[in-house]
């Protein structure tokens, strides 16, 4: 395990593997380095990979106040520590992150976005969501970290039951401060919708991937994005759903990389 320090003075702490041009991957809520890490065996091979702990998360510190620009510059010295650019791959509020950090200016040579979850351009389902996102607020300030993680679980459309057996998972719950975090990433355009504008700023070559049985919303997401970028390409994953295993995600991630 390494460590950079970021702007504010956080140690993020990061693992590094492989040979080859760098990539970062970036993972989503309640995701911590070993959630990639599956994602980076697979592709060590050819790349050298990154999996870090997002600030609050895993080995990294946790400076207060957060702000989504906190991150974009934890990113920015994980770059810096790179050689000053590489690729970046990013799941779920992890691809909102890469959105977000790309459009500032961060020296990316290409970017993946992996279904960014943003929200449908709908009044009622936007009520929805603030209002689920406000129940995981509550739990999360009363410091009832297993019932705010459920919750979370339950607003991503898995029952009841499976989200208590899944929030159950050790380590799970002492993330759970950090969904405010995804939430402030995904509300970095108003309402949680597909950031027209964000997106248009992106000049790397970006990749928008999306599994075919995904929830609708996020297909109708991706598919936005890839038609938002100004240089992009569309992947949709047969039959795959929002959680893709490595050996299929793995040589569409290679073979997009490869040819930049």
């Amino acid at each position: 395990m390494e460590y950079v320090v970021s702007a504010d003075g956080t140690r993020i702490a990061y693992e590094r593997s492989g040979q080859g041009s760098p990539l970062i991957l970036i993972g989503g809520a309640l995701c911590d380095r070993t959630a990639t890490r599956p994602l980076a065996q697979a592709l060590e091979r050819d790349f050298t990979v990154v999996s870090y702990d997002r600030r609050g998360r895993g080995d990294s510190g946790d400076t207060a106040p957060y702000a989504v620009a906190r991150e974009v510059e934890d990113l920015a010295a994980l770059v810096t520590a790179l050689g000053g650019t590489a690729a970046a791959y990013g799941h779920s509020s992890g691809a909102g992150l890469l959105v977000e950090a790309a459009a500032s200016g961060l020296p990316l040579s290409s970017v993946v976005l992996h279904e960014p979850p943003y929200g449908p351009d709908d009044v009622e389902a936007q009520r929805e969501s603030d209002a689920g996102a406000a129940i995981v607020e509550g739990f999360i300030a009363e410091g009832r970290g297993l019932e705010a993680v459920t919750a979370f679980l339950q607003l991503t459309g898995l029952p009841e039951d499976a989200a208590k057996e899944w929030a159950a998972t050790p380590g799970l719950a002492e993330l759970a401060p950090t969904l405010r975090y995804d939430f402030a990433v995904m509300d970095s355009s108003p309402g949680g919708t597909v950031p027209f504008g964000r997106l248009a700023q992106i000049t790397q070559p970006a990749l928008a991937v999306c599994g075919s049985v995904s929830p609708p919303f996020m297909l109708d997401a991706a598919r936005l994005v890839a038609k938002a970028l100004p240089h992009s390409q569309y992947v949709e994953l047969d039959g795959q759903h929002h959680v893709v295993p490595p050996e299929v995600l793995a040589p569409v991630l290679r073979d997009f990389l490869s040819r930049r």
